[in-house]
């Protein structure tokens, strides 16, 4: 009998570590694409609501695909009537997708997504509270020491003049900080309820962030005038199709299979991407200070999952 249940019990642990590390292989790929989304909002050349209007109904279409490529459309229909918290994490996404764009046109596509994930301490912190999970004393440790080199990374120290800045940023500079800040926690919050409704197939939840985005940022580009026809919808088709549809389908088969403190952690990953790619192709050069960072980031991610 001891041998038996000793055998299903070796079962299920190599069951759940395939499962968290297929999880783990599908949330960094998806925030691998995540990080080149600089990239197509500074080629687009398209203001922050109407960059959102397009990420969302392309979002829509590519996540529709998603779901018919994994026969989920029969899920699609299953939940054609959305709770309060679905609603609620679409308006927190598209919230956040805003503020992204705006810190853009203020801060580097590069710095932007640094700032914006500051998200893990908070999805640790709400985590704790409202999901009642433990978390491991070395996942905390290693939070705290990405943070650092989260703070090092922006290079926002070089903009105080209590570290000896020639000339102290701008207002705009702290704007586009502000805008992540606040984008950050709600982007964490949807973290929160992603897990809470984790029963949803993955990519649904996406598929209404996205119906709801495009439903209330109609208006914007029907009044406010619609990009040229060409490049411009190219790149904006991408935002939708490879950053949403394809990414966050990927993302959210990870989160379903992995804790909460390990996706805070994971998170680092897709910053650490976006400021390489800023400097690959838009000379954003790095200072020591912020390749430091990037450095403590990444061996805080390998801490963690020593």
């Amino acid at each position: 009998m001891k041998t038996s249940n000793q055998a299903v019990t070796n079962g299920y642990s190599t069951a759940q570590g395939s499962l968290e590390k297929g999880g783990t292989q599908a949330f960094l790929l998806g925030s691998l694409i995540l990080g080149t989304v600089g990239v197509f909002v500074h080629e687009a050349n398209a203001d922050p609501l109407t960059a959102t209007w397009f990420r969302c109904v392309f979002g829509l279409l590519g996540l529709t695909l998603w779901a018919a490529w994994r026969g989920q459309l029969s899920d699609l229909r299953r939940y054609r009537a959305p709770g309060f918290a679905v609603l609620a994490a679409g308006v927190l996404m598209v919230t956040a997708w805003g503020l992204f764009f705006a810190a853009i046109e203020y801060v580097s596509a590069g710095i932007a997504t640094v700032l914006f994930h500051v998200q893990p301490l908070w999805v640790l912190l709400l985590g704790a509270f409202f999901l009642k999970e433990s978390i491991a004393r070395r996942r905390i440790a290693a939070v705290l020491i990405a943070m650092l080199g989260l703070v090092l990374a922006t290079g926002v120290l070089e903009h105080l003049s209590l570290f000896g800045a020639n000339q102290p940023a701008q207002a705009t500079y702290w704007l586009g900080v502000a805008f992540c800040l606040i984008g950050a926690l709600c982007t964490a919050c949807v973290t929160i309820v992603a897990r809470q409704v984790r029963h949803m197939p993955a990519g649904i939840l996406a598929w209404w962030q996205c119906a709801v985005g495009a439903i209330a940022l109609l208006a914007w580009p029907a009044l406010n005038g619609w990009p040229e026809m060409g490049m411009s919808w190219v790149w904006l088709s991408g935002l939708g199709l490879i950053h949403t549809g394809l990414a966050y389908g990927l993302i959210y088969a990870g989160m379903a299979r992995l804790n909460t403190d390990r996706i805070a952690v994971y998170q680092f990953f897709y910053p650490a991407v976006a400021i390489i790619i800023d400097w690959l192709f838009y000379g954003q050069s790095l200072g020591g200070l912020q390749l430091i960072g990037i450095a403590i980031m990444l061996v805080a991610i390998c801490y963690a999952e020593r």
